[in-house]
């Protein structure tokens, strides 16, 4: 068999067929050339191998999985696995699948480690039913002092051993270990404020407290630790954190100088942080780093330094710098950035020159990179549920640190709708690294050559060498640096440094708020009456059904020739190579203004209302994904932080229809869905005005004549588009189309209002008049054309008109929100229904004069069904080839 037939549909048998068909998969998947031969010998005998070569172990208190090698070596680029796809689905049929196919929810639920209840509350019971009483521990420690020590005991644990008051006080502490130097209490049922310090406060060289998970927290002030710290003047630490009075013990503790077994130092009067080499001060509660403890002279050998957590607001940034640099054998820091150094990871390295390591990162490697926020110790962002939520749920959840997705394509089209998978058990226990020893690509295999006979997998191979024991690793992002946002889109799957995110947020939030739309100059209106200088009626040139049927006004004719005709009215866009091509002059009208773009592509829609006006009310705060993810990521995280809402909705650029479109609250599935293809991010209406329970949009029709000056004009046609479903923000319903959404043209049922139908019934439901509403829907659209005209010059062209669709709508106050804007819109419905304009005069328009008076409005400056949102003057000139008429 040739393959050329393996091409055209007949079965792959030999390698040059496969080669021949996949050859393109091959190239985008990145496999070596070397395992092509090995990968279809695979493929064509379904072989799955990797078992024999890994091992799949729990971790992370089984919550997550990682894959280990078990063979004794494996070279880079020595060999390819197959790995199944054990869940392949659409995302809005995600909960539907879990819920109708059979065993899916309990394996997904399995393999994403989320099956299992919390049942540590009855390990912790069966635990504490073999504890000792408190006299047992203090028998203890004194007979331990006696064999051991000096006799003293001077470190005392009492943990967890269910003491209330009244017991605490009856054990005499203070009388029967008056050198005690530490004391926990952590996890008992102390309550009673008063009693608790006057009894602690007896330990006058006491240097810890630690009185964690206690109740006496909880109702406790600063009163109580302040009582406490001037009652123990040499108290160190307490709670965990250091008290203003921390020096050499405390930062001894830290180091494992001092602990139960060596509660005090053995050698007085040398330097017993002499030998310390590491120090771990994270989460300390440290305000203030300069002390005479904390220095060369006390620690010369010091190399390793953490201390991350900790607020260190008392010194300034050049002081800290100052301190930091006498330590001469420091080479690794750990350190928040931003945070009490700065903002910037380049700048605290050229700052501390000896440093080799920042965050767990080579310095050279971030000197190289220029990058500014580093981390290599992210903590995990593992799944979170609760022992009431249903298995379906908890994988909805949990599934976006596990799902891969591709797009698939024909020769003809793109699939609009991207495909999302679940790796098998072996590929999915393959965890993020940064420095990755395998890497990981998706492959369809068409046994048959053609797209239809297509079956999914994903492939992995080795890319560096790795022994037995040794954890195997890919990149979650390959091939995404920082100029695509690489540490931001971490934050998908581990937990990234929410100080930074916030601040890149606030900043962005200041500028918006600083924006005020500049004032349009004023100017006459130039735009005439168009009509051919033989007086015959204009011709126009359409691929628009609606228009060659109902466009019978006598002023206008269709033509089949657009080098023949006056006016362009077309749904493509027509740019300069189509003008070329199709023989398009700049005498010609044509119903589409240069650079609209920044008005009908949603992002560039975003940014010119935001340049122009910041954030207005009507528009909800909005992010391009591309350029803009670590502002949407401070946001989120700020609202998470104060309970509010944080539902989101991401739409493509450019696609219509709601395609590709999702409403989501978890932060990893937004990020993630960038994948997919740009997109921008809304902050979702969770709110909306509903009718009859249902969520509903409006779509209004403007007219634009001119940019400069602006002439735009609001059609008395609009109407209603309703969603199918009551609405609910319950999580399933999130997946469910006919609920969120309201876009019903298209293969879907639709229930058609009529518009006035739809006004009386709404304005009976909410006691509410539509003409309050209707004034400010125009006044936001007046604002929305405004702030293009104001920023964006260049669209002005005196041979384009435009039609626009804007589709606004309501929150629960009634108050309109900006959807999108839309070019050349459908306009079936306007065309195919009669109805009644609500607010000129209540009229009737038919529908099938909706194009006789647009064009009449465009072209024949006539203002009938047409209500007037932004017009300057009016001036007549006379052109010798295209005249105008009064």
């Amino acid at each position: 068999m040739s393959a050329t037939n393996a091409s055209n549909g007949s079965r792959i048998e030999t390698y040059e067929d496969f080669v021949k068909v996949h050859d393109l998969l091959l190239a985008a998947s990145g496999l070596p050339q070397s395992l092509h031969f090995k990968l279809f010998q695979k493929l064509t005998s379904e072989t799955f191998d990797g078992g024999a070569h890994f091992q799949i172990e729990p971790c992370e208190e089984g919550r997550q999985r990682r894959l280990l090698l078990t063979s004794e070596t494996m070279a880079k680029d020595s060999n390819v696995f197959l790995v199944d796809h054990a869940w392949t689905f659409r995302l809005p049929d995600a909960y539907k699948l879990l819920q109708e196919v059979p065993g899916l929810v309990q394996r997904m639920a399995a393999l994403m480690c989320v099956d299992v209840e919390d049942d540590g509350g009855s390990e912790q019971a069966a635990e504490s039913g073999g504890k000792m009483t408190a006299e047992e521990v203090l028998e203890s420690e004194i007979r331990n002092a006696k064999e051991t020590g000096d006799g003293f005991v001077r470190w005392l644990e009492l943990e967890e051993l269910g003491l209330d008051d009244a017991t605490f006080l009856s054990l005499n502490l203070s009388t029967k270990f008056p050198d005690l130097l530490a004391l926990s209490l952590c996890g008992n049922k102390l309550e009673n404020q008063e009693k608790l310090v006057e009894e602690v406060t007896k330990f006058k060289n006491l240097k810890a407290l630690w009185l964690n998970n206690n109740p006496v927290l909880e109702k406790s002030d600063c009163g109580m630790e302040d009582t406490i710290l001037q009652g123990c003047p040499k108290l160190e630490i307490y709670n965990s954190r250091f008290t203003h009075n921390f020096g050499v013990w405390a930062l001894g503790f830290c180091a494992d100088v001092y602990g139960k077994d060596n509660p005090a130092s053995s050698h007085q009067g040398n330097l017993p942080l002499q030998s310390v080499t590491s120090l771990d001060l994270s989460n300390r509660g440290i305000h203030n780093l300069i002390n005479k403890a904390f220095s060369p002279f006390e620690m010369p050998n010091l190399s390793y330094l953490n201390i991350r957590g900790n607020l260190i607001e008392e010194n300034s940034v050049s002081d800290l710098f100052g301190l930091l640099k006498a330590f001469y054998c420091l080479q690794s820091l750990e350190v928040d950035i931003p945070g009490p150094l700065g903002d910037s990871a380049v700048e605290i390295l050229e700052s501390l020159p000896t440093l080799s390591s920042l965050n767990g990162v080579d310095a050279s490697k971030i000197l190289e990179s220029e990058k500014h926020i580093v981390d290599s110790m992210l903590q995990l962002r593992l799944p979170e549920w609760t022992a009431e939520e249903p298995l379906a749920d908890r994988v909805l959840n949990a599934m976006w640190l596990y799902l891969m997705t591709y797009r698939l394509a024909d020769e003809e089209k793109l699939d609009e709708n991207p495909v999302w998978y679940v790796m098998d058990e072996l590929g999915s226990a393959l965890r993020h690294s940064d420095e990755p020893n395998f890497r990981v690509a998706p492959f369809l295999f068409m046994p048959e050559g053609k797209l239809a006979s297509a079956v999914s997998f994903s492939i992995f191979w080795p890319t560096q060498n790795v022994k037995r024991g040794d954890e195997c690793t890919r990149d979650y992002l390959f091939g995404i640096g920082e100029d695509k946002q690489r540490s931001a889109r971490l934050t998908a799957w581990f937990y990234t440094p929410q100080k930074y995110f916030i601040q890149e947020y606030e900043k962005h939030l200041n500028k918006l708020q600083s924006k005020r739309l500049p004032s349009l100059s004023i100017k006459s209106s130039a735009t005439t009456v168009v009509h051919r200088s033989d007086g015959s009626a204009l011709r126009v040139y359409t691929d628009i059904p609606q228009i060659e049927e109902f466009l019978t006004r006598p002023e206008f004719v269709i033509t089949n020739e657009p080098k023949d005709a006056d006016i362009i009215w077309t749904s493509m866009q027509i740019d300069e190579e189509v003008k070329k091509a199709v023989g398009i002059t700049d005498q010609q009208y044509i119903n589409q203004f240069p650079f609209e773009a920044c008005l009908v592509m949603k992002h560039h829609l975003a940014d010119t209302i935001q340049k122009a006006q910041g954030s207005p009310g009507w528009l909800q705060p909005t992010y391009n994904l591309e350029t803009h993810l670590s502002q949407l990521i401070g946001d989120y995280c700020l609202r998470k932080r104060d309970g509010l809402n944080n539902l989101w909705i991401l739409k493509p650029w450019n696609m219509a229809r709601t395609i590709d479109t999702t409403v989501t609250d978890n932060l990893s599935a937004i990020i993630r869905l960038m994948e997919t293809g740009p997109k921008i991010c809304q902050k979702y209406i969770e709110h909306p005005a509903l009718f009859q329970g249902k969520k509903f949009d409006l779509r209004y029709i403007v007219l634009v004549r001119s940019i400069n000056p602006l002439e735009i004009f609001l059609a008395d046609v609009f109407w209603v588009r309703l969603a199918n479903n009551p609405y609910s923000l319950e999580k399933h319903s999130l997946f469910e189309y006919e609920t969120h959404f309201t876009v019903m043209n298209y293969g879907r049922r639709l229930n058609h209002m009529n518009t006035p139908e739809f006004v009386r019934e709404f304005e009976k439901e909410h006691q509410v008049k539509w003409l309050d509403i209707h004034q400010r829907v125009k006044s936001m659209i007046r604002s929305v054309f405004e702030s293009a005209a104001s920023l964006h010059p260049e669209m002005h062209d005196p041979k384009s008109r435009a039609m626009y669709g804007v589709d606004v709508m309501l929150d629960a106050s009634f108050q309109p929100k900006l959807l999108e804007v839309t070019y050349c819109p459908d306009c079936m419905r306007a065309c195919k229904y009669d109805t009644k304009a609500i607010c000129g005069g209540g009229e009737t328009v038919r529908g099938p004069d909706f194009f006789n008076f647009v064009l009449g409005c465009l072209f024949l400056n006539e203002t009938i069904h047409i209500c007037i949102l932004h017009v300057f003057g009016s001036l007549l000139y006379m052109n010798p080839s295209v005249s105008t008429r009064p």
